[in-house]
């Protein structure tokens, strides 16, 4: 379980790289306080004046947009993709040509 909650944690803070300026500014705040600064609902809630409902809300909604981001624009796995391509590329030695075939497959 807490596993999980780690893996899942660190699969938002990734998405949140790829998709951070897509949402709004206050999103933003709540998401990097909650996930990177590790502050605690309450704790932001009270720096911004709001109750801690609100700022759950908030970071709930945000975390299931960034997945729905991924899931319809792909950036994440086609970056990750690419990448294992171009490791492929590094130790088969394979041809400049086959590497853009791959690569281009995957765009």
């Amino acid at each position: 379980m807490i596993n999980q909650d780690i893996q899942k944690t660190a699969d938002l803070a990734e998405l949140y790289d790829y998709y951070k300026n897509l949402l709004t500014e206050k999103q933003s705040q709540y998401f990097e306080l909650y996930f990177f600064e590790d502050l605690t609902l309450q704790e932001i809630a009270e720096e911004f004046g709001v109750s801690r409902n609100a700022v759950y809300d908030s970071v709930n909604k945000t975390s299931i947009s960034l997945m729905d981001l991924e899931d319809k624009l792909n950036l994440k796995a086609r970056n990750t993709k690419i990448k294992d391509i171009l490791d492929k590329a590094k130790t088969n030695n394979i041809s400049i040509e086959e590497l853009v075939m791959e690569v281009e497959k995957n765009l």
